[in-house]
């Protein structure tokens, strides 16, 4: 339920409908607009103490929420949201990240990162533990990759994207990485999902492959009320009958998830196509649907990657996929 205050409402007016909640044993989360201030009440029966709520002379309106996502939804916050990683901003213009999908060794995340940054590029991501579908495929470098991807960020000023996977692991990623990623096959971990609600750190939410977006908000909503704030979506693609690309691209995800919800929404091109020559055409799609920014994977050669190279662009090829994006950017923001 939301409760709409009316304007030029005093913090003892705020404080007043927060103690008639807490008597009910509801919980609140307030949110002050430019011209509104609202307050999300969640429990279980909200809607039968509505009247309790409109007696109040401070409220001008009491707003039932029908979604079963709250506190990530539109209604609970209707401002969108940035999310700050110390200077730089995700949900504030277009943001680039990219990187290798594993960290291989040190030389090669130092000519990543030297490449990436020349161009401007702020966030870094490599996978250190990666999950496979395969046992015999390539693990990552684990904790040694972490320490890799911290060195390599630190030298060349870029913020850190990289995999979680297991929730004890969270006191390492916290110390070595700015962003924590959880990946498609751990979008339902509830078990992550609350470890990570503790955290201080941005949350990276890639949508199930076979997930709904009500479930992927659900997920959101999960590290929200568990107290981390700091979520960015990430739609990376679904499965679908088709077989010509690793998935399938729901570029309609991301105009409707910023109708749903205040989060900002990124798109993971890599994944989603699992096809370097689909990238480039795709992400003229990803700015034109207004997305916070996209993910790609780049190598410095992708036929010897160790992972995922058939979806990764080399430098020449993200340069230019860089600029045409960062060209129409601006052409948007000029219409």
């Amino acid at each position: 339920m939301i409760i709409v205050m009316k304007q030029r409402s005093s913090d003892d007016d705020l404080k007043r409908v927060v103690d008639l909640a807490k008597s009910f044993n509801f919980e609140t989360n307030i949110s002050k607009g430019a011209e509104k201030t609202i307050i999300g009440i969640i429990g279980d029966n909200v809607y039968e103490r509505k009247e309790a709520f409109e007696a109040l002379n401070c409220v001008e309106e009491v707003i039932p929420v029908l979604k079963p996502f709250k506190l990530v939804s539109r209604e609970f916050h209707p401002e969108k949201s940035v999310i700050e990683v110390e200077n730089e901003k995700i949900g504030e213009g277009f943001q680039f990240i990219a990187g290798p999908c594993s960290v291989e060794s040190k030389g090669q995340m130092e000519r990543e990162a030297e490449f990436l940054s020349n161009l401007g590029i702020k966030f870094l991501r490599g996978g250190a533990f990666k999950p496979r579908t395969s046992p015999y495929a390539f693990q990552g470098l684990g904790i040694d990759g972490l320490k890799i991807l911290k060195d390599v960020g630190e030298k060349y000023d870029m913020k850190i994207v990289s995999e979680m996977m297991a929730p004890e692991d969270i006191s390492i990623f916290e110390e070595y990485v700015d962003v924590i990623q959880v990946g498609t096959r751990n979008m339902q971990n509830y078990r992550l999902l609350e470890q990570l609600g503790h955290s201080t750190k941005p949350v990276l939410l890639k949508r199930g492959f076979m997930s709904t977006i009500e479930e992927w908000l659900l997920a959101a909503e999960y590290l929200y009320y568990h107290g981390n704030s700091q979520i960015i979506l990430c739609e990376r693609g679904i499965r679908t009958f088709e077989k010509y690309t690793r998935n399938t691209l729901d570029i309609s995800a991301v105009p409707l998830v910023r109708i749903l919800s205040h989060l900002p929404i990124i798109v993971d091109l890599s994944h989603a196509t699992g096809r370097r020559d689909l990238i480039s055409p795709l992400a003229k799609a990803v700015v034109a649907v207004n997305a916070d920014g996209v993910m790609i994977e780049v190598h410095e050669n992708p036929e010897k990657a160790l992972s995922d190279g058939q979806q990764s662009l080399n430098f020449e090829e993200f340069a230019s996929t860089y600029e045409m994006s960062m060209d129409l950017v601006k052409t948007m923001e000029g219409i």
